[in-house]
Formats: structure tokens, C-alpha cells, sequence
């Protein structure tokens, strides 16, 4: 689903040119669910705006569904750290904004946002503003919204980072379930996070990267058994999973 050949990215600054991506090579399988870890400033934002076209990198390509990208893609879903909600639209209005800015009919598709916010608990809140919200209830909002035309890849960039750890907890799991953890229809899935223990409880595969300029450390397969619960954490292999990744990451350059 998406291919990263010999990806880099450099800014220039005043001070002089920045590298903040180098010789990015990995691939996404259709319907897998990757995370992608690493130190702050690596690059890891950087690269979700790259695959979904919406900056176009110094060196290398970048293909998603068989097709070079050249421009912002469409059939993609992003989801960020905050919400961003527009705070003066009610919830269901905010779950439709992407039909209105891919110049479809809203109304056609508030059956679909109404069973999204079923699907996520928010079936009640539906008319609410965003500041009537928790913080967890806003970002499954935003969930809904990435969903709503029914992308087949979603790029999540810390989308729980900013929650407490319940809250974080129960929309790892929501993100399973949506995604279609024991079925055989799912979403493609990039995930970004800083938490190694959210990275392999979710993820198929683990892409650790190295410190400024981004680069590509190691791919971890993650075998756990799915469909995975909280007492997956409690199990060995989990553990050192989450300690080979750990050793990884602080290894010395």
C-alpha cells in the first residue's frame, strides 16, 4: 500500500541547510497496521506529511496504492495529536467536514457519521460543541471524521499523546476494533508514537528510527496473538518486545 524508496528531506533555514530525513526505505503492506517510533525531531511528522503528498520530499519516491505522489492524495484519512475541531461546529457537523471539502453532499453522508459516532460512544453528543467534550471524546470525534469517507489508509500522528493513560488505553482499543483487528477487511494504518508500549501493543511491525536525520534503525515484527487486550502487556513476550525496541533506540550512533 505504501512504498518508501531512498526517501530524504532537507530544509533550508536561515543558518543553512536542515536534514531531517535520510535514505527513508520501508514498505506498508494493504491492511497492515505499522507503528512508527523514534526521538523527538527525528523526522516522524514530517514523513506522514510526505506520504499523504502534502510536502514533497528533497530525495527519493514515495508510491501509495500503486501510484507515484506527486500532489495531496485523496483516499487518506489523517488523524494529529490535537483534534482540531472547529470549535464553533457541532461534533456531527465537525465528522462531516470532509465531504464538504471534497465537494460531496454532507447530507449524504450524515448516516455514515451518525453510525461512526454510535460505533465510538458519541451517539448522544452528536449536536454538542467541541468544548462540551472531554479530551478523549473530542479525538474519537476526530477519529470519526478521518473515517468518514471511508479512507483505506489512515496516518495517525501521536493521536492519543496528549491523553491520560486510561483514556489512551481505551482508544487503543476503540482503534483495533475500527480497524478491524480479527477480521479479514482492514484499513492500512501508519501510526506515529513515543510510547514503545502503545507501539507494539498495536502494530504488526515496529519502524524504529534514528535521531535527526530520521533514518530507518531496524523493522521489529511483532507477533503477539491477536485480537489483543490489556493483558497482552502483562506477557513476556511483550515485555521483550518493548525492551528490544527500547535497546534499539538508545543505542549509541
Amino acid at each position: 500500500m505504501i512504498v518508501l524508496d531512498g526517501v530524504g528531506m532537507t530544509y533550508r533555514a536561515d543558518s543553512g541547510p536542515v536534514e531531517a530525513l535520510r535514505d527513508i526505505t520501508f514498505t506498508v503492506d494493504r491492511g497492515e497496521l505499522v507503528a512508527l517510533v523514534g526521538p523527538s525531531g527525528c523526522g516522524k511528522s514530517t514523513l506522514l506529511r510526505i506520504i499523504a503528498g502534502l510536502r514533497p520530499p528533497s530525495a527519493g519516491r514515495i508510491a501509495v496504492d500503486g501510484r507515484a505522489v506527486t500532489q495531496p492524495i485523496a483516499a487518506v484519512g489523517m488523524v494529529f495529536q490535537a483534534p482540531v475541531l472547529l470549535k464553533w461546529r457541532r461534533i456531527v457537523d465537525n465528522v462531516l467536514l470532509p465531504a464538504e471539502l471534497a465537494g460531496l453532499n454532507p447530507g449524504d453522508y450524515r448516516a455514515r457519521a451518525g453510525d461512526l459516532l454510535r460505533l465510538v460512544g458519541l451517539e448522544d453528543f452528536g449536536e454538542k460543541l467541541p468544548r462540551e467534550l472531554s479530551g478523549g471524546m473530542q479525538q474519537r470525534a476526530a477519529l470519526c471524521r478521518a473515517l468518514l469517507l471511508d479512507p483505506p489508509l489512515l496516518l495517525m500522528d501521536e493521536p492519543f499523546g496528549a491523553l491520560d493513560a486510561m483514556t489512551r488505553d481505551e482508544l487503543n482499543l476503540e482503534l483495533l476494533r475500527l480497524w478491524g483487528e480479527g477480521s479479514g477487511r482492514r484499513k492500512t494504518i501508519l501510526f506515529v508514537t513515543h510510547s514503545i508500549p502503545e507501539a507494539v501493543f498495536l502494530a504488526d511491525r515496529v519502524v524504529v528510527m534514528t535521531p535527526r536525520p530520521g533514518r530507518v534503525a531496524s523493522v521489529v515484527p511483532v507477533r503477539l496473538p491477536r485480537p489483543r487486550t490489556i493483558a497482552t502487556r502483562a506477557s513476556a513476550d511483550f515485555g521483550a518486545l518493548s525492551l528490544q525496541i527500547h535497546d534499539i533506540l538508545t543505542r549509541p550512533a
